[in-house]
């Protein structure tokens, strides 16, 4: 096994830290490869009319599993917790092929949403435990740097994958990442104290509500669902706006990569920000450019270069919006209840993104006419969270440990 700390000379970034980049990479990419196929495949389905249940039916279970993953964090261990995750994603993929009504695929998509619900939550707790305080938004800017590639490799590759082979031929490709992924976290060494270890039980799946939401992180749960918001409804709407905009099929993840590549520009470049400035006013930045990239757009039109500077403003927001809440998140948790602290933020980050998909599949109906629309409520949500940022943020002190 190979070890995540040198207690003789510490590093801050270690073996263990690379490798979990490296399974963070593969798992986003698995997952994130099927999204620009997934709306035409459910139409041909014959279910066009659900296509926002696409992501929000997949969030829906991973935001439910969140208070159990993050309890199992805190127990079990983050090593296990991260296998289960990756490990229904790898069988997931190889069910696609056989799905062939549109109930059949809705539940798949249920089942699906248990891999983030698990991975993420495992991940998190795991690098909070081997960064120290005054390097943690760095470190969960380079975290994002890896997951923001997989998911900028993931559509970019998908629909050529698709075009070249098959659809099926995707999917499986998707399930071979994932065992990919699960085969990296083999060679980690669990982080979590042996003192606070437990062997797994089906009475640590009962849950107190004061296991289901940390009190202490839930001023940065509120900002993240209302900035992931947008999230939601750009992944349930950007296919079709795609084609409405006279993209090819090869190009209909050219929005997600242009997102993410200056997502992950800027996560390199000021991975460090929220170190050294503090998280809130690196917050109020980056949701004021959510809140502009999102105003833009609404006025897209006809207009491709416009379409594609939105995703590169939006990138640059959420490259420094997503590792400032991680970090603002364990800055206030306690290193005992880190995994459920954790959990919460992906609760509510779900949620956001989930009630986006579904609010968004709702408003747009296959009319091209309501795209703006969308967009423009994403904006206001965007400008809630920045109007609390600004004015109804208690300040709490951060748990150093």
């Amino acid at each position: 096994m190979l070890p995540t700390q040198n207690p003789t000379q510490p590093k801050v970034y270690t073996v263990g830290f690379w490798l979990m980049c490296l399974s963070s990479f593969l798992f986003f990419m698995s997952f994130n490869m099927l999204l620009p196929e997934l709306p035409d495949f459910l139409t041909r389905l014959g279910g066009a009319e659900y296509k926002g249940f696409i992501i929000a039916l997949f969030t829906l279970t991973a935001g439910l599993s969140r208070p159990f993953s993050g309890k199992l964090a805190d127990t079990v261990g983050r090593i296990p917790v991260m296998v289960f995750g990756s490990l229904v994603c790898f069988v997931c993929g190889f069910f696609y092929p056989w799905v062939t009504t549109v109930a059949g695929f809705l539940g798949l998509r249920l089942l699906h949403g248990f891999s983030t619900g698990f991975k993420p939550t495992g991940t998190a707790a795991f690098i909070a435990d081997i960064i120290p305080f005054e390097r943690r938004g760095e470190a969960m800017g380079l975290l994002g740097v890896a997951g923001s590639l997989g998911m900028a490799a993931g559509p970019a590759l998908g629909p050529h994958i698709t075009a070249a082979t098959s659809l099926n031929t995707l999917f499986y490709c998707s399930s071979g990442l994932a065992l990919l992924s699960l085969v990296v976290q083999g060679t980690m060494t669990e982080t979590l104290p042996p003192a606070q270890r437990q062997r797994f039980s089906w009475s640590l799946l009962r849950l107190d509500w004061s296991e289901v939401l940390e009190p202490r992180v839930l001023s940065p749960a509120l900002v993240t669902l209302l900035c992931l918001f947008p999230f939601g409804a750009i992944l349930t709407i950007v296919p079709d706006q795609s084609r409405a905009l006279g993209l090819s099929t090869g190009e209909k993840g050219l929005f997600y990569t242009c997102y993410t590549l200056a997502s992950l520009l800027v996560r390199l470049v000021a991975g460090r920000a929220s170190d050294r400035y503090g998280r809130l006013p690196v917050l109020r930045l980056s949701t004021a450019l959510l809140v502009v990239s999102l105003t833009l757009l609404t006025l897209v039109e006809h207009s491709v270069p416009l379409f594609l500077g939105s995703a590169v403003l939006f990138g640059l927001a959420t490259g420094l919006n997503s590792p400032t809440l991680y970090a603002w998140t364990v800055d206030l948790s306690h290193p005992a209840r880190r995994g459920r602290a954790v959990a919460t933020m992906y609760i509510a980050l779900e949620a956001g993104i989930g009630l986006g998909a579904l609010l968004a599949g709702w408003v747009y109906g296959n009319n091209d006419s309501h795209l703006p629309y969308v967009h423009g409520i994403s904006a206001g949500a965007t400008a809630l969270a920045l109007g609390y940022l600004l004015w109804g943020v208690k300040k709490q002190p951060p748990v150093v440990a």
